[in-house]
């Protein structure tokens, strides 16, 4: 235990004073069987262990990857939306709720990229690769506009059609249908639309 212990104190101290710095790991083990990391190491003892891995600012790993994609896709956003008439606020809500703001996910059912677009719905709105970020905002922008318009820019409409599709709240008399994806999807969506409204 009091191995253990010591262990955890060491690599929390050197990562607590190398953070901002590149580096090899090197380590040994005492008499009293007490390791010792450094990354200047100081005797023939230290074996050399791994190499400091910082993570990449484009990382998913990396807390700050979800911020600047954001940022890196806003400007795109904006001008989509521009032409087509729409809030960038309330796309930005859509994508946030699809993907995260990550132009490489992709769901088990098939939608793919910021704004997830089945691969049936982006042959529909005449997108050439669905994989590129450009491509994919355009045919998702455009399938919104579509269905802002069927439903007289009833956006908890349009946005549950994005989800469920426009047949089924056509089903159920244009009304959000009672699925409980669909119902929480929208939930969610409109508090992003709130957020991203109130930030300006």
């Amino acid at each position: 235990m009091k191995k253990t212990i010591t262990i955890a104190f060491l690599i929390t101290a050197f990562f607590a004073g190398a953070s901002g710095a590149r580096a090899d790991f090197f380590q040994y083990t005492d008499d009293a069987g007490v390791v010792h990391i450094t990354n200047v190491p100081t005797s023939k003892k230290y074996k050399w262990m791994m190499e400091e891995r910082r993570l990449s600012v484009l990382s998913p790993m990396n807390p700050a990857y979800k911020k600047i994609s954001k940022q890196k896709f806003d400007e795109m956003i904006s001008n989509a939306a521009a032409r087509y008439g729409i809030d960038p606020h309330l796309v930005r809500a859509i994508v946030k709720a699809e993907s995260d703001y990550d132009e490489k996910a992709v769901s088990k059912k098939g939608a793919t990229g910021l704004m997830q677009l089945m691969p049936a719905t982006a042959t529909r709105m005449g997108v050439k690769n669905i994989h590129d970020p450009e491509d994919n905002v355009e045919g998702g922008i455009k399938y919104l506009s579509k269905l802002l318009k069927m439903f007289d820019w009833q956006v908890p409409l349009a946005v549950a059609a994005y989800n469920a599709g426009e047949n089924a709240v056509v089903k159920y008399g244009n009304r959000i249908p009672p699925y409980n994806e669909t119902q929480t999807y929208v939930k969610r969506v409109l508090h992003y639309y709130k957020d991203y409204k109130g930030s300006d």
